[in-house]
Formats: structure tokens, C-alpha cells, sequence
């Protein structure tokens, strides 16, 4: 039986000839992956655990986004933690204030992640690299303090879902749409430990910032993985950036998978989660007119600059809605730069929004938007759980930078106009 696109890539990294699902192997790392949250408890555990060395400085990746700029105290301590270990082991990658973003949008950025790397992460939206056709999974700290003194990880390996996708996009529909239709329809545990393989015609018509918001959210439904075929689009991608030699793996013919799921691109329609699952999905146009206090555009799913021009193209002249706060996010410097340079700042201060440095920020119910009790928000971020921005009566309503731009202005949620 052959092996799935996933399963190549642990077998290579693994130093076997195959691997099949269930299998327990070792594989070795290209990327260790950790931000000011998870790494301080990594630290600790790295130096109870008696290690005095890292397996490679130049692999190990610290991106201090998610309370940056720090917030409170305990936000500072913990920035300081990760600095320290940073500048006693001599990392190459680490990204503080004025040179961090979100880390997911970051890697691929500055060409740190590419097609047939195998990468960990302390953050459970890791598998966002597997749009560039890598294996890249979310782990602990504990996990990334062994990564980081080993340069390895172990694996089960997993059986796989294949996601067909045919067809093309109708306008104001996105790859947010895509992934949470696929959630809705298979469930927020429907592909657990599996690895969620996309395939088919339609993989064509999708954008490379579809694609990175597609895999990014494979955790939402339970997902070891996510992961694109490396095409045209991908090497386009990478080209400049990446400067280690891609390896490009393809699935067998007779690769097995558990299920196939087949999506038609064009039936689908600008696509909300309600709260307080990624499942609990309807189109927009099921809820419209349902009130609103806050959107928050931004996040390492919608915050690249392809969602940021989408939002700016509808905000443009326009104006937030009375009562409704507009929280507008660029997933790194560079996107914060693009906007500013392309004039979508001017945009969107004129429309009456507030523009941040990059950060995580309300997606966690971490700083720059945490709600109150009965407070409600559309967001493109990625999770809607009870408290998930702020208090447990909040609640958070996940949509794609066109229906949330739309929602701000129409002070609830909208349909965007084709």
C-alpha cells in the first residue's frame, strides 16, 4: 500500500524506506518553533531537565507575539525568560518587538519554513506550513524543550483524510469559507490525529494566503496536520525566500485514506462559525442583522496583506458603524509596511478603525480588544470558545476578513457585496 504526502515526509525524516499509520518513529527536525507563552515553560523544563545545549541555533525560532507589546508584568517576565535564553544560546531567529509577527504569517515570510520540511511548534496553529506541502504540527513545551536540546520529535504517524477540492471561488468567498465549511461539515473532532490532505482541480484556484489560512485552522477540526500539493503557486511563493532546496513529495496513486471528502468550490458562500465552536457554522446571509460590538481583522489566519486589501477595498469611504470598534491587525512589519505604503492605513483610520502593531492579541483574549460580559464580536480569527476573548459571556462569531469588514460597517453581521 502506498503512502500519503504526509507520510513521506516522516518516513524521510524518520530514515525509513515507509512508515504507515500508527506507526511510532523519530523523526528529525528542520524547525522548532516557540513564542513568548509557551517558550518560558520550555525554557524551564529544557534546564531542570539538566540540558546545557541546543541541537542547532539556527533552527530554533522564538517569536514574541502574542502579549507583545507586553501588556502587564507577568507578560514582561516571560519576554524576558525567552531573550535570555535566546542570547545565552545564540538563536539566530528570534523576533521581538519591531521585528516580530504572528509567528504563523512570520516563518513563511522570511522564508524560514518551505515544501518537505518536518517542523514542530508550541502553538497548536503550527500546521499552517502545511500550505508550503511541509509537515509542521503543534506540540507542548515539554515537547519543544526536547526538540530544542535534540532536534527531534516522536510521532504516531496518521492516517489521513482526503479533502477533493473542484471548482472556483465566487467573489467574496475565501479560503476562511472553505475551512469552515469543511468544519461544519465533518465536525471540531472529525479528523482527529489524521492529517487533512487537500487535493483536486481546485487546489489551483486557491491563492497561497487561502491556502495558509485553510491548513492553519486544520487544528479546529481535530487535525494532526493540514497540507497542500507543492504547484506553481507554491515555488512562486518561496522564490527569494526560501534558501535551503525544497523536497517536493507527492502521495501514491494507492496511497489509503480513512474517508474522502469532496468540496465544489463554486457552491460555497461567505461562511460564519457562531459561537461557541468552529463547527457551528451557517452562511451569513442565515444570520445577518444579528448585533455586534466589535471586529477584529487581523490574526495568523486573516491577517496577511491579500485580507488586509480585502478589508480595505470594502471599508474604503465608508464608515464603521456607531458603537461598533473596529480593531484592524497586519500579521507582521512587513504587512503593517504594505498597508501603510499601499495607503490602506489611511483607509482604514478614515473608516474610523484602530490599526495595531502585529500581534496576537484579542485572538487569545490577550490585549488590544478584550470584550466584556454580553459583549459580541466577528473576527477571522480561528477559535470561538467560551471566553475566547475575553469574559465568559462574550461571545466571539469567526468570519472572513470581507463578511467582518462588511459587519463593521453595517454594525452587525452583513453579507459583502459581490
Amino acid at each position: 500500500m502506498g503512502m500519503t504526502m504526509t507520510q513521506k515526509i516522516l518516513a524521510a525524516h524518520a530514515g525509513l524506506p515507509e512508515v504507515h499509520a500508527g506507526d511510532l518513529i523519530e523523526a528529525g527536525l528542520d524547525i522548532v518553533l516557540g513564542n513568548d507563552v509557551t517558550t518560558p515553560v520550555a525554557v524551564g523544563v529544557f534546564e531542570k531537565a539538566g540540558f546545557t545545549e541546543v541541537f542547532d541555533k539556527d533552527k530554533i525560532v522564538i517569536a514574541l507575539d502574542h502579549y507583545t507589546p507586553c501588556k502587564d508584568i507577568k507578560s514582561a517576565e516571560l519576554c524576558v525568560t525567552a531573550r535570555e535564553f535566546a542570547k545565552k544560546h545564540g538563536i539566530t531567529h528570534l523576533y521581538d518587538v519591531g521585528t516580530v509577527g504572528i509567528e504563523h504569517a512570520l516563518l513563511p515570510e522570511q522564508g524560514l519554513v518551505g515544501p518537505g520540511d518536518c517542523i514542530v511548534g508550541a502553538d497548536s496553529h503550527t500546521c499552517t506550513y502545511g500550505a508550503l506541502g511541509a509537515f509542521s504540527t503543534g506540540v507542548g513545551s515539554t515537547d519543544m524543550a526536547a526538540a530544542m536540546a535534540s532536534g527531534l520529535n516522536w510521532f504516531r504517524v496518521p492516517d489521513a483524510i482526503k479533502v477533493e477540492l473542484s471548482g472556483k471561488l465566487q467573489p467574496n468567498v475565501s479560503g476562511k469559507d472553505v475551512i469552515l465549511h469543511l468544519i461544519g461539515e465533518i465536525g471540531v473532532d472529525g479528523a482527529l490525529y489524521q492529517s487533512l490532505e487537500f487535493t483536486g482541480e481546485g487546489v489551483s484556484e486557491l491563492s497561497m494566503d487561502d491556502r495558509f489560512t485553510i491548513s492553519n485552522m486544520a487544528i479546529e477540526a481535530g487535525g494532526k496536520n493540514g497540507i497542500f500539493p507543492v504547484d506553481e503557486k507554491t515555488m512562486e511563493y518561496i522564490k527569494d525566500r526560501f534558501e535551503r532546496e525544497p523536497k517536493v513529495f507527492e502521495a501514491d496513486e494507492d496511497a489509503e485514506y480513512a474517508r474522502v471528502v469532496k468540496i465544489d468550490l463554486s457552491t460555497l458562500k461567505p461562511t460564519v462559525s457562531m459561537p461557541h465552536l468552529p463547527s457551528n457554522t451557517k452562511t451569513a446571509e442565515e444570520v445577518a442583522g444579528l448585533h455586534i460590538d466589535q471586529v477584529v481583522i487581523g490574526s495568523c489566519t486573516n491577517g496577511r496583506i491579500s485580507d488586509l486589501r480585502v478589508a480595505a477595498s470594502i471599508l474604503k469611504d465608508k464608515k464603521v458603524a456607531d458603537g461598533v470598534r473596529c480593531i484592524i491587525i497586519p500579521a507582521t512589519q512587513q504587512i503593517y509596511l504594505q498597508c501603510v505604503e499601499e495607503g490602506l492605513v489611511r483607509d482604514f483610520v478614515e473608516a474610523g478603525c484602530a490599526v495595531s502593531a502585529p500581534t496576537c492579541g484579542p485572538c487569545l483574549g490577550g490585549h488590544m480588544g478584550v470584550m466584556a460580559d454580553g459583549e459580541r464580536a466577528v473576527a477571522t480569527t480561528n477559535r470561538n470558545f467560551v471566553g475566547r476573548m475575553g469574559h465568559t459571556g462574550s461571545e466571539v462569531i469567526l468570519a472572513s476578513p470581507a463578511v467582518a469588514a462588511a459587519s463593521a460597517i453595517a454594525g452587525c453581521i452583513a453579507v459583502p457585496e459581490a
